[in-house]
């Protein structure tokens, strides 16, 4: 499974760069997260809290290339692994091009699916919070 979402931002990729990186100020600007804890850099573990469940999120940060790209990664594979991947880019006109890809797989994944979440309308509260926050 494969969720995506993408959108042009009227600010430069800095901004929004460190917007997507500073964990404790998430839940002011994204009200897809209640707390991060952790810092949002290579190599880290988070504990990420979502409203509406008590469960917590473990992913850890890889391919971190600031004001680029990076993941965050949980599970165990070939069991259930879920990654998801950030990318920015630069539009040469002062925007930045907001890119975010969720992909869901393993044997486990494959039993569970029909419980998950639709989590497309997520992904757009996530990049549509983070345009606002970012153009202010």
């Amino acid at each position: 499974m494969v969720c995506r979402v993408e959108v042009e931002i009227r600010a430069a990729v800095g901004k929004v760069w460190s917007l997507l990186t500073d964990a404790e100020a998430f839940p002011r600007w994204n009200s897809t997260v209640t707390r991060i804890e952790g810092q949002i850099r290579e190599g880290a573990r988070l504990r990420i809290h979502v409203p509406g469940t008590t469960r917590t999120f473990t992913p850890t940060v890889s391919d971190f290339v600031p004001d680029a790209h990076m993941t965050w990664g949980d599970g165990v594979a070939p069991l259930f692994k879920g990654v998801r991947t950030f990318q920015l880019r630069p539009t040469g006109v002062g925007t930045t091009l907001f890119y975010m890809e969720e992909r869901f797989a393993g044997v486990i994944f494959a039993l569970v699916k029909g419980a998950m979440p639709d989590f497309a309308p997520i992904f757009k509260q996530y990049a549509s919070d983070l345009k606002q926050a970012a153009e202010r």
